[in-house]
């Protein structure tokens, strides 16, 4: 390629320079670019935070690895790329396996011996992240390419540079980081990726939106949702779009704590106060001072204690349990909830003031079915939490398998996707006598119709079902939680911490459900 040819090629890119675009925009015209300079037959522009990479945009790659999030100890080609003072191309013969292997469209199993290259952009002297070519023909690349792909980091990075200026992406990615901290300290394990907000479609963009307006106020959220659509990280995602972002986050779920324990959990309590309070101890209101206090299954909080948080919540003055002492707080609120309150304040179980000093932001988070292809991103990040888990060298879905999950209505959301891939890693390498270089996951794997079906628990005989036209939505909604509640404990011998198990509720959780559905415990 000529002088003259590559100025040509990259004009294009000059001019977005000049435009505030989208920042998805961008960086797919970024790769479009990239591809008529240096044909290929895929391309990644992949950011570094902290420790990982993760995907901007890609091009000839699966749709699932944008939710991906490769760990660049865990990915030698990566590590030497970001060392590499300059554009890296890697020998066929080299031995490194390729992070991308079975992620390339078109390519069944693991990638066969091609061409691989790739380049980290540095913006303001330091590694803002990689660009990456792979090449299917062996030989595809050469010595001028990387004088190509030199010239192109050079425009990207200033191109990357632009956009942190004119959309202020320093302060955004600071946030970011902020974010990964809360979520690999209280989401993760040690080998798992950030826990994030992952997607790419309408219901996620609105989301994000609502986020983007209610996150940097003071204001009370209340976040609404399905149970397993990540209330939480939505929580944690308000907080650090919040000015409380440096300041701490404190969780508690009201559904685990026994009613004898909520107020000191809460308000804290002196020495005394009760018997086995041996000392004095701080709530989580103290705790959360200055930062922000999440209410996770806010409607399972007993009346009076909600009498007691609404002057807290009004006065930011509380009193340790058994102390006549004020201890004034500055605390934001975030609670979540997966019922109905307006129903628990008209049957009594809730009060009106409590819950109107709650809703001052209602944010609803969507359930999975409605978030069409953001399925696969989000199965994605999933794959290579097993596949880090389980040290596979990859991963992937085959066409049947994208087909299976694009197809079902996921009951249980993103929880049950997160345990269904996990379940589905482990039986389909048991079928292997060896183990596989790249695993694939089929529609077979995933066993999507017994899923479905172990969700929709069928009444039992001492139960007859009315039908759900004859009832409202909340009589019909109460009636499959009795239905399920029951069948669980009949399928686990009446034992309630394996029903609750078998439910993925808590045990405190399923006693209180019990006790609204008039489900008696039989005495232990």
């Amino acid at each position: 390629m000529t002088p003259q040819t590559l100025l040509t090629a990259l004009l294009p890119l000059m001019a977005d320079l000049a435009q505030d675009l989208p920042e998805a925009e961008r960086y797919r015209r970024l790769l479009e670019a990239l591809r008529v300079l240096l044909p290929c037959d895929a391309t990644a522009l992949l950011r570094l935070d902290g420790e990982w990479l993760v995907p901007l945009a890609v091009n000839g790659l699966s749709r699932d690895t944008m939710g991906r999030r490769f760990r660049v100890a865990e990915h030698p080609r990566f590590a030497q790329l970001l060392a590499a003072p300059g554009p890296v191309r890697f020998a066929a013969d080299g031995g490194l396996p390729d992070p991308f292997d079975g992620l390339v469209e078109g390519v069944q199993g693991h990638l066969p011996v091609h061409d691989c290259m790739g380049c980290a952009l540095q913006v303001d002297g330091r590694p803002w992240g990689l660009v990456t070519l792979d090449a299917l023909e062996l030989g595809r690349f050469s010595r001028v390419a990387l004088t190509t792909l030199q010239a192109f980091a050079s425009l990207a990075a200033a191109s990357v540079a632009v956009a942190t200026r004119m959309h202020g992406l320093a302060a955004e990615a600071e946030g970011e980081r902020q974010r990964a901290d809360i979520y690999a300290t209280q989401a993760t394990g040690s080998r798992g990726g950030p826990r994030q907000l992952i997607g790419h479609g309408a219901a996620h963009k609105r989301l994000l939106q609502e986020i983007a307006l209610a996150g940097p106020t003071d204001l009370c959220v209340l976040v609404q949702g399905e149970t397993g659509t990540g209330k939480e990280l939505v929580a944690q995602a308000l907080h650090a779009a919040s000015p409380r972002a440096r300041k701490p986050m404190v969780s508690i779920n009201c559904a685990a704590l026994p009613d004898s324990l909520v107020e000191s959990e809460l308000f804290g309590h002196v020495r005394g106060a009760f018997t086995g309070a041996v000392g004095e101890r701080r709530g989580k209101f103290e705790l959360a001072d200055g930062g922000t206090l999440f209410l996770d299954e806010v409607a399972e909080l007993p009346l009076p204690v909600q009498a007691k948080l609404l002057r807290v919540l009004q006065s930011g003055q509380l009193q340790r349990l058994g102390s006549d002492r004020e201890h004034r707080v500055d605390v934001r609120l975030i609670a979540a909830t997966n019922r109905d309150l307006a129903r628990e304040v008209r049957e009594g179980r809730m009060r009106a003031d409590f819950y109107h000093r709650l809703s001052v932001y209602p944010l609803q988070v969507p359930p999975l079915r409605v978030r069409g292809r953001d399925v696969l991103p989000i199965g994605g990040f999933f794959l290579e939490e097993a596949r880090s888990r389980m040290g596979l060298g990859g991963v992937r879905l085959d066409a049947s398998a994208q087909a299976a999950l694009l197809a079902y209505g996921w009951p249980g959301n993103v929880r049950e996707l997160e345990h269904l891939l996990g379940r589905s890693v482990v039986k389909a390498l048991g079928r292997h006598a060896q183990r596989p270089r790249i695993l694939t996951l089929s529609a077979e794997d995933l066993d999507l119709g017994n899923a479905g079906a172990a969700t929709s628990a069928s009444a039992p005989a001492t139960e007859p079902a009315v039908p759900a036209s004859h009832l409202g939505l909340r009589d019909a909604v109460d009636q499959l939680e009795r239905r399920m509640v029951l069948d669980a404990l009949a399928q686990h011998g009446q034992q309630w911490a394996p029903a609750a198990r078998a439910l993925r509720i808590d045990p405190a959780n399923l006693a209180r459900m019990a006790r609204r559905l008039g489900i008696a415990r039989a005495p232990s």
